[in-house]
């Protein structure tokens, strides 16, 4: 993809100098766990579900609160910095334009740029968790090196595939100005360990939709370009993070009542029909059948 031309967010901020603590589980929503998970599998020789189960956690622990206060912006010279800004200024301004036409008002989310570990409203950010949202403080939070993990293990390099990660993310955001994340933690607090994990489905593949939807406005209303390709690396980053390619890589076998993100066509149709009709209305995973 080509973001050349295109403007830059001043919600970006680079807190790569500082460290966190000592760790404690996320309770943030996003990809990255997955991806984590998957590797921790090849590397370690441990089930990527049980890696997910330390991750997550199940909010018995404590958490502590995100430092307050403006943190500095990243140095101008930063090319992987300056497209996720790039990339973050594009959100903003679709999801502006998104929530007007439905009367309401868009909120900018911060992104936070840090490395091995940092304290957030949502625990202790890892950065081997990748990327992820907190909606208790509304900042995503990420780790460049992730996208060194995307083009080495998941086979899904290029900036696009790169973008589509912020933008996940940035759905999740959208999702909990609409009060979706609210709704869906208490409707899971009161369910089933299998219910739960159907309505994790549900608000995962929910931001894939968001993140098509992103990609299809941006095009259209700020002018950038896709490259020949650029989706299918996107496309395959989310199939390969899918609950079903992940257990049959760990043990051979898929257990669908465990699934918390979705399949890997799951993903890929959901991305896809955010893509197609650009439309928050169209991203409904809550109604009917996925």
């Amino acid at each position: 993809m080509d973001m050349n031309d295109q403007g830059e967010s001043q919600n970006v901020e680079d807190v790569r100098g500082a460290g966190g603590g000592g760790f404690r589980p996320i309770h943030g929503v996003g990809l990255g766990t997955l991806a984590l998970a998957l590797i921790g599998g090849w590397v370690f020789g441990v089930s990527p579900m049980q890696v997910l189960g330390l991750l997550t956690g199940d909010g018995s622990q404590g958490v502590q609160s995100a430092p307050s206060g403006t943190q500095p912006a990243p140095p101008a010279d930063d090319a992987q910095a300056k497209f996720v800004s790039q990339v973050l200024r594009s959100t903003e301004t679709v999801w502006t334009e998104a929530f007007r036409e439905q009367g309401r008002t868009y909120e900018d989310p911060k992104l936070r740029l840090f490395r091995d570990s940092y304290p957030t409203a949502c625990g202790e950010g890892q950065a081997a968790a990748g990327p992820f949202y907190c909606p208790n403080d509304r900042i995503v939070y990420l780790d460049l090196g992730f996208f060194d993990v995307m083009t080495q293990q998941l086979g899904a390099p290029g900036q696009f595939a790169h973008a589509y990660v912020v933008a996940h993310e940035v759905g999740h955001h959208v999702q909990n100005l609409l009060g979706i994340i609210p709704k869906v933690n208490a409707e899971r607090a009161r369910s089933s360990e299998a219910a739960s994990n159907a309505l994790s489905v549900r608000l995962e593949l929910q931001a894939d939709c968001f993140a098509g939807v992103w990609a299809t406005r941006s095009q259209k209303e700020h002018g950038w370009r896709l490259e020949p390709g650029d989706i299918d690396t996107a496309l395959r980053a989310a199939s390969q993070i899918g609950d079903d390619t992940l257990q049959r890589r760990a043990r051979g076998t898929v257990v669908p009542e465990s699934f918390t993100h979705g399949t890997s066509a799951e993903r890929v149709a959901w991305f896809k029909r955010g893509v197609d009709f650009g439309q928050i209305g169209r991203c409904d995973t809550f109604a009917g059948d996925l």
